[in-house]
């Protein structure tokens, strides 16, 4: 039963009550007409009977009455709240259907063209694995012909200072002579310089004098070394005993010195040995040199070892100090 239909009902049994009240009351007032009094009492006594009964009546049919509206009211409110809730809630549930069915599409394509994506970035990945293997296999063999060049380049780098060295092994280095005489670097002023600062009886052979070729230096500057080639090497042994026994060699008031002729390495290497001397200097029992072309040669208690880095010599220098 709709709400209307409940309604109407209800308008009917009103209806009804009303009429029912309005019997009760006329009948009530022909009760209270006056009777003869001989029947006073016995139609007073039917009327108040009368009247209590049609009075219960009424309360009960009230009561009905409101229960029966109160409840057709709370059903109709309940329906006009369901119905306003229905179209409310129908507008916003069909906006959200809408926005989540448009949502859903976005997000449709979206993984669409991110799963595109993944499959091209799986490509380029398998690609680049690929050509990443492919290229540390090529590293790899780079790195052996890398390690076999550096060996052979350090190979060939020790032997040509090796012959440049050899090569050298005549040559001196003097220093110290003054340059007002173009001819002082000549090799007849050279043989005749070493002849006078060193006693010799001849005049050494040489092959060929030079100054070391840099700019010439100012008035009151360092004059630049000469380079000599004696044409034995006995002689330049020879010469270089000599110097290292006097080291300041007087020569017409100016002082010169006379060194061997070593490469820039040769020359490194054979220094980094000078604190090794000084330490075996003060060592008895021991002897010690300089072998050609950067060795320390050393000699102890009948045992010679030759050592070709510092590091090295000084532990064993450590040892037999102990």
């Amino acid at each position: 039963m709709s709400w209307l239909q409940k309604r109407e009902t209800i308008q009917r049994k009103w209806v009804g009550w009303l009429d029912r009240k309005k019997d009760n009351r006329n009948s009530i007032q022909s009760h209270l007409r006056p009777a003869p009094r001989g029947e006073s009492s016995a139609c007073a006594e039917s009327t108040l009977v009368s009247e209590a009964a049609a009075r219960a009546a009424a309360i009960s049919d009230a009561n009905s009455l409101k229960q029966e509206l109160l409840a057709a009211l709370r059903d109709d409110f309940t329906a006009i709240l369901k119905a306003e809730f229905h179209a409310v809630l129908g507008e916003s549930l069909s906006s959200i259907k809408s926005e989540l069915l448009s949502f859903k599409k976005e997000l449709s394509s979206g993984l669409t063209a991110v799963q595109e994506s993944f499959t091209g970035l799986n490509v380029t990945v398998a690609e680049m694995e690929k050509s990443l293997s492919t290229c540390t296999d090529d590293i790899v063999g780079l790195w052996k012909t890398v390690d076999s060049l550096t060996k052979t380049v350090a190979q060939l780098e020790d032997k040509c200072d090796d012959l440049e060295s050899r090569s050298r092994r005549q040559n001196i280095r003097i220093i110290g002579v003054p340059e007002d005489d173009p001819l002082s670097a000549s090799t007849a002023a050279v043989s005749w310089l070493l002849k006078e600062a060193f006693g010799f009886a001849e005049e050494p052979l040489l092959d060929r004098a030079h100054r070391i070729p840099i700019p010439k230096p100012k008035a009151g500057e360092r004059p630049r070394p000469i380079l000599a080639k004696l044409h034995y090497y006995s002689d330049c042994v020879k010469i270089l005993s000599k110097a290292r026994e006097l080291q300041r060699i007087k020569m017409n008031g100016t002082t010169i010195f006379v060194f061997p002729d070593y490469t820039v390495r040769t020359a490194r290497a054979r220094a980094a040995f000078t604190d090794c001397r000084r330490r075996l200097r003060g060592i008895e029992g021991v002897r010690f040199g300089l072998l050609h072309s950067a060795q320390l040669r050393i000699t102890h208690g009948g045992t010679t070892r030759v050592f070709t880095s510092p590091e090295e010599a000084n532990i064993y220098i450590e040892s037999i100090t102990k």
